[in-house]
């Protein structure tokens, strides 16, 4: 099993700027706009100088690999049924519905797969190339169907020219294929923005907390999106890369280890920017951060070394 200091490692600062935008929230220091404010910088400036760094730095080749055929067919198939779930189960609309299948299979790559990954595999290779995958090709679908859920066709056709995920994310897969580099005054800048993203979300998430009633709660539809995403993905993803793929037991435990990391607070950002209710989002993070500690251990405890 992954020593357990190493899994409070990794999921430890999550809990830690959660719980800082929440006493944040709870002293009124920020004041009762700080959610829309931090959220809005996080999705317009933060979260797009991250994007176009890490794009630009990371070889589009390093894609093309066998194992992310079986990551993207667990991410796929979970996606879509949790869209369908969101739609035929609990009835929301279609901008709902993009947030229901991300929060079943969006993993959060980044500031949890990368230690994660780093302790048990030991490089985070396979991690970069989940978020390129994510990146490139899940969001854009995600906020595509937000737009079309929530704007007119005129403005969903033209969101790809709107919207800062996206067009950071083009940027940065740009300047990759092309070679370009950036000043490094421009360089250093976009990193220390890029920096920010992901603890200024935490606290975001943390602020939403705060003045909800009775908290988390877990739902008949947060348990839905809990399961499909901490048993469901790495299930797929499993069968794939055993049955189809007949992948090397260091990359079936890649897949399958990254399949099973936890919803990314990129889904609650989302909600919050196009004003949709950040429950279903914010619940499903903390649960699904939870219960993937134990699978997590599960899993290398299974595939791990000394069972090859």
């Amino acid at each position: 099993m992954i020593p357990m200091s190493s899994l409070l490692a990794a999921f430890v600062p999550i809990w830690i700027l959660t719980a800082a935008g929440y006493l944040t929230a709870r002293s009124g220091l920020l004041g009762e706009q700080a959610e829309a404010v931090l959220g809005r910088f996080v999705f317009h400036v933060a979260m797009p100088a991250t994007l176009f760094t890490m794009l630009a730095r990371t070889p589009l080749s390093s894609f093309a690999s066998t194992a992310m055929i079986a990551f993207a067919a667990g991410t796929a198939l979970v996606c879509a049924l949790g869209l369908l779930a969101g739609r035929f189960l609990f009835h929301r609309p279609l901008a709902d519905q993009a947030i229901s299948g991300m929060t079943a299979g969006y993993v959060n790559s980044a500031n949890l797969g990368i230690p994660v990954a780093l302790q048990v595999l030991g490089d985070a290779s396979f991690v970069a190339q989940v978020v390129l995958f994510q990146v490139l090709f899940v969001t854009p679908v995600i906020l595509t169907l937000l737009d079309s859920g929530t704007t007119g066709l005129r403005r969903m056709l033209t969101m790809p020219i709107r919207n800062p995920i996206i067009i950071a994310s083009a940027l940065g897969a740009l300047f990759s294929a092309t070679h370009l580099h950036l000043p490094a005054a421009l360089t250093h800048s976009c990193d220390l923005l890029g920096a920010a993203a992901v603890p200024t979300a935490l606290v975001t998430l943390g602020i939403s907390l705060h003045g909800r009633g009775t908290g988390q709660r877990l739902t008949p539809e947060v348990g839905v999106a809990v399961l499909l995403k901490t048993l469901a993905q790495p299930l797929i993803a499993l069968a794939a890369a055993t049955l189809l793929l007949h992948l090397p037991p260091h990359q079936l435990l890649a897949v399958v280890l990254c399949s099973a990391l936890p919803t990314a607070q990129n889904a609650f950002i989302y909600a919050r920017q196009y004003n949709l209710s950040t429950t279903l989002a914010r619940d499903s993070v903390m649960f699904s951060t939870l219960a993937s500690m134990g699978t997590l251990s599960l899993i290398y405890g299974t595939l791990g070394p000394t069972h090859h």
